[in-house]
């Protein structure tokens, strides 16, 4: 494992823990899109499947547990524990118009026509936009709090190492895989808009806002 995957990985469960850790500590969810945390939470289910089929190392299975253990734990802070607390009416993006053309694609384009392989494939699809409810909830409400910036930059931070990581195998192993760099990519390239309010705006100590 290279560097870059695994500072990678820990950007990816240090977004995880802000996250849980501002529900908990505020108790309130406010700010927050259940609609992307639902989304995330059925990235991790069909993503790691292969827990009962295949056994990699300690640490990949591990870290597999952590985050779909993390992602429901978020859910049932969001829509049972603290549900008063939830801004559903901001929480508007329909997830219909993402879910169901990205299990077309993964039909369609995919490197194995399995059921555990494509699964895989309409997570990596997912993922790339499963941030899309969140975005569009923080320019309905105008602005967001810091903890949710904090969040929203590790998030981003992991997806754009593991790009990294990507290009260092390909040069180093010869190990190249088109579906995971096109959907990287993609994801890398919406948070750009919020990487740039981050750094002028968040780590000034100024409130981030996106256009309404």
């Amino acid at each position: 494992m290279n560097i870059f995957r695994l500072t990678g990985d820990l950007s990816h469960l240090a977004a995880i823990i802000i996250l849980l850790l501002k529900i908990w500590k505020t108790r309130s969810c406010a700010g927050i899109s259940g609609k992307s945390q639902i989304l995330f939470a059925l990235v991790f289910t069909t993503r790691y499947l292969d827990l009962l089929t295949s056994f990699i190392s300690v640490y990949n299975t591990t870290m597999k547990m952590i985050y779909i253990g993390c992602a429901y734990a978020t859910l049932y802070l969001i829509y049972m524990k603290f549900k008063a607390t939830y801004d559903g009416n901001h929480d508007t993006f329909r997830v219909e118009f993402l879910v169901v053309p990205i299990s077309g694609l993964a039909f369609l384009v995919n490197h194995d026509f399995s059921p555990l392989e494509i699964l895989w494939t309409f997570s990596i699809y997912l993922e790339s936009v499963a941030i899309l409810p969140q975005l569009f909830m923080i320019s309905k409400t105008g602005e967001a709090e810091t903890i949710t910036t904090h969040y929203l930059f590790f998030l981003g931070l992991y997806r754009a190492l593991y790009l990294i990581n990507w290009i260092w195998r390909f040069y180093f192993e010869g190990f190249f895989d088109m579906i995971a760099i096109v959907a990287g990519v993609v994801q890398t390239i919406l948070y750009c808009d919020f990487f740039y309010l981050y750094v002028t705006k968040v780590l000034k100590g100024k409130k981030l806002s996106l256009p309404a």
